[in-house]
């Protein structure tokens, strides 16, 4: 049997910061609009039409999202951008979509 200490957390900043960004995640709209994004960096109102729910709603989601260090963002005139500044997550996502998603 190989040692699997190597892929276990231990460290408790790690296993902290996991624990928040899961618990962030776990919410089927915010999860939604990490999907939305992927790679991409795209605008408020963009997010809204593709996610299916009003303004404030997203924004709520999105702030959420930020405060937990999962996005990062940019301000073009009078548009905000979100994008996805973590390959980590990007990997998790492309992980939970090979897992969970039927399509794939």
């Amino acid at each position: 049997m190989e040692n699997s200490k190597e892929t276990i957390l231990y460290n408790d900043a790690d296993i902290n910061r996991a624990a928040r960004c899961l618990k962030a995640m776990s919410h089927p709209l915010r999860l939604k609009i990490l999907c939305v994004l992927g790679t991409e960096s795209i605008s408020v109102q963009d997010i809204v039409e593709q996610v299916g729910t009003s303004q404030s709603n997203i924004s709520q989601h999105l702030a959420i999202l930020r405060e937990k260090d999962i996005l990062g963002y940019k301000k073009e005139a009078n548009r905000v951008y979100y994008y996805i500044d973590d390959e980590r997550m990007l990997q998790l996502i492309r992980m939970m979509r090979d897992v969970f998603c039927s399509s794939c």
